[in-house]
């Protein structure tokens, strides 16, 4: 029932948008979104934008059970558009694909434990029963075990792994089942909110690897040769959207609009969440963000045996793509 009210509330949203304006030179994007997902949260910015009229492109939502789902979406034809991240991207262009990667945000998972754990840092997770939200291919787990091993600490043999879609890893912190959570970052938000405490982030595992650049987590994701094709829309679209990212972060009543699609009652919750996306956000392009990327991308290479980035030796050119 809940999730059903949510789908109501962001796809009338992203219908009044799509339906905005005259069609007759705007070009229609179609963008595959997740429900809980936050992209949800900019066209909603969108909608409430009054240059909405004038736009070079209309934008058209298909709901998403979950990111494979959009994967599948945008492989197929059925969508334009999806979040998801630069390492599938370059992936994808090592086999052939014409994918390419518009940052979002650097926001990504977290290490949670209750507010009267004894873990305070990552050593003090020898012996603890730790969850972890995705496989052994997770982003997050891969850099916290190589920064664990930095400071002298081997987490494969030294912890119980408990793998988990992110709700059971969620759930099964709140029951006291497992010590830790390495989960997504709007989960850990809403624990914080609730009194939880964050050992560490995904931009904090980073900075201990010694990687200090920002660099986006997730981003857009779309066909190269479809965005060539509408180069003035696709550019119009994400300078819209960093626009509106702005917008939540500085404007309250931007921020209001969202608030039903939040499932959060408390304002605690509420501003927690606003609080982490805004620390997100990230400017993109630059020379440096795309080589500490490249540097994360060896390294994630060496970590996961190739698993997660494919044998390409070096992220793929055109992974990026850059505003004219």
């Amino acid at each position: 029932m809940v999730m059903n009210k949510l789908n109501h509330i962001l796809f009338g949203v992203l219908l009044s948008i799509s339906s905005s304006g005259s069609a007759g030179d705007q070009v229609p994007i179609r963008i595959g979104v997740q429900v809980a997902g936050t992209s949800g949260w900019e066209l909603s910015a969108l909608e409430h934008d009054p240059q909405k009229a004038v736009r070079s492109f209309t934008v058209a939502a298909q709901p998403l059970a979950n990111a494979e789902a959009g994967k599948i979406a945008l492989q197929s034809g059925a969508v334009d558009m999806i979040v998801s991240d630069w390492i599938w991207v370059s992936r994808m262009r090592a086999s052939g694909a014409d994918l390419t990667f518009y940052p979002y945000s650097t926001t990504s998972g977290a290490l949670t434990v209750p507010g009267d754990s004894p873990i305070k840092s990552i050593a003090d997770l020898k012996g603890k029963r730790l969850g972890i939200a995705g496989g052994e291919l997770d982003k997050n787990w891969l850099l916290l075990k190589a920064l664990a091993k930095k400071e002298g600490v081997d987490l494969e043999a030294s912890v119980e792994k408990v793998f988990g879609a992110p709700p059971l890893i969620d759930q099964q912190l709140k029951l006291g089942r497992i010590d830790a959570a390495l989960n997504y970052w709007h989960f850990a938000a809403r624990l914080e909110a609730r009194g939880y405490r964050q050992i560490i982030d995904g931009k904090g595992i980073l900075q201990g690897l010694g990687i200090t650049e920002p660099v986006a987590n997730i981003g857009y994701v779309f066909k190269q040769g479809w965005a060539n094709a509408h180069k003035q829309a696709v550019n119009d679209f994400l300078h819209a959207v960093e626009n509106a990212k702005k917008q939540l972060c500085s404007e309250d009543q931007t921020w209001r609009n969202v608030i039903p699609m939040l499932k959060a009652n408390d304002h605690a919750t509420q501003d927690k969440l606003r609080q982490r996306y805004c620390s997100g956000i990230v400017q993109a392009g630059g020379k440096a963000g795309q080589q500490a990327a490249e540097r994360i991308y060896r390294l994630l290479r060496e970590l996961s045996g190739n698993r997660l980035t494919g044998e390409a030796a070096a992220l793929q050119p055109g992974t990026f793509w850059t505003l004219d």
